[in-house]
């Protein structure tokens, strides 16, 4: 996946109108119509939406007669959460090494009231 293509997916995804449209889509292909309805302005605004989505490759919109019915087309979603996967591997293996020094930090003071404890006994 090129690089601007991943650029074009989170540029589409960042805002949240795009975003509810992708989650409607998620639910089977409907008209542009249906899809403006739940939201509070004009169809054109709506239609510009579809349109960057549609350039970063996340929607298809085909042509039956009058209907024009959009699709998610999920390949870029995918290309998108592999590439975040890596990096929620290295935080993953990052919170592990911090679990472990945490863990250390936890013993050695342990051992230390322990030792005081021994220390003031006497």
């Amino acid at each position: 996946m090129s690089v601007d293509r991943l650029s074009s997916t989170f540029a589409a995804l960042a805002d949240p109108t795009r975003r509810a449209i992708l989650a409607r889509l998620a639910s089977g292909e409907t008209t542009v119509n249906e899809l403006a309805a739940p939201f509070a302005m004009t169809l054109p605004a709506v239609t510009k939406h579809l349109k960057v989505l549609e350039s970063a490759g996340l929607i298809t919109r085909g042509r039956d007669a009058q209907r024009r019915p959009c699709k998610l087309a999920a390949r870029p979603l995918r290309e998108a959460s592999d590439w975040i996967e890596k990096y929620r591997v290295y935080w993953e293996q990052r919170f592990d090494h911090l679990d472990l020094y945490l863990s250390e930090l936890r013993k050695n003071e342990t051992k230390t009231k322990l030792q005081r404890r021994k220390s003031h006994g006497k």
